[in-house]
């Protein structure tokens, strides 16, 4: 089998840390909007733009910019070269579908990052909306149908992510092997509370978008942001999005011991 070079590996380690630093500022905006102090409910692409705003911010941006190709690298080599073993029956392919979308939709933030870093685009952090991909969508041929599928599996990822999270099926990813007691907790902690809030935002995604599919409306569809809306906005909903703002947190913190500790199958680990 041919190795993937030491260097990517190393730069896709840096790659899911770069990841868990978005996470862990649209979680930290999220939480500050839950406690009145400040903050914002936003997604990937919001969080990107808080960070020109932060002291060195321009610098920061054109790390996440850079960090996040590693992200991209990995998961392109994940679906092109299946190092994990997928395989190449109906649910290998769908998971490694899964990979290549990932990478696209990591590659237009990373490319807005750089964008915006490089004062390009003075107030977009790249990448359209929810109502935008929505609208587009429902221009093509069977464009309701689009949407519909575009929500199915958006929300049946999220499910996944949600039972990997309870049943700590992440796990069998890391080499814990090399995990002292305190960093395989940690590890157990973070991943599971982190992967449930993520789940449980994406299934609300996935839901918003059959939603859009039902009414003919785009613009119901939301993302991140709006999952956080309609969780503030239901019953103790502060409380709500306290909660899951904490989880993303940790989901953001999970992507770091995930770059420390993640199975790269090909070569030496």
């Amino acid at each position: 089998m041919e190795e993937t070079k030491p260097w990517i590996r190393r730069f896709s380690r840096v790659g899911y840390m770069t990841k868990g630093i978005v996470f862990i500022i649209i979680g930290i905006l999220a939480l500050l909007a839950a406690f009145g102090t400040g903050g914002e409910t936003t997604g990937t692409t919001g969080a990107v733009e808080s960070v020109a705003t932060m002291p060195f911010g321009r610098l920061l941006l054109w790390i996440i910019g850079i960090g996040l190709f590693g992200y991209i690298a990995w998961n392109l080599i994940k679906a092109i070269k299946d190092p994990q073993g997928e395989g190449k029956d109906a649910k290998g392919i769908v998971k490694r579908i899964g990979y290549l979308v990932s990478a696209i939709i990591y590659g237009n933030l990373a490319i807005g990052a750089i964008l915006l870093a490089m004062r390009q685009k003075s107030s977009s952090g790249g990448g359209e909306s929810e109502q935008e991909i929505s609208a587009r969508l429902m221009e093509q041929p069977f464009g309701v149908w689009l949407v519909g599928l575009v929500g199915v599996i958006i929300m049946v990822y999220g499910l996944y992510e949600l039972q990997s999270g309870a049943r700590l099926k992440f796990m069998e990813q890391l080499k814990t092997q090399e995990m002292n007691a305190k960093e395989k907790s940690a590890a157990e902690k973070a991943g599971r509370v982190g992967l449930i809030a993520r789940g449980l935002v994406l299934a609300m995604i996935g839901f918003f978008f059959l939603r859009t599919a039902w009414t003919h409306n785009p613009d119901e569809s939301k993302g991140v942001g709006g999952a956080f809306d309609e969780l503030a906005s239901q019953p103790y909903g502060m409380f709500l999005l306290a909660i899951v703002a904490a989880g993303i947190i940790l989901y953001g913190i999970y992507q770091f011991i995930r770059g420390r500790y993640e199975r790269m199958n090909y070569g030496r680990q």
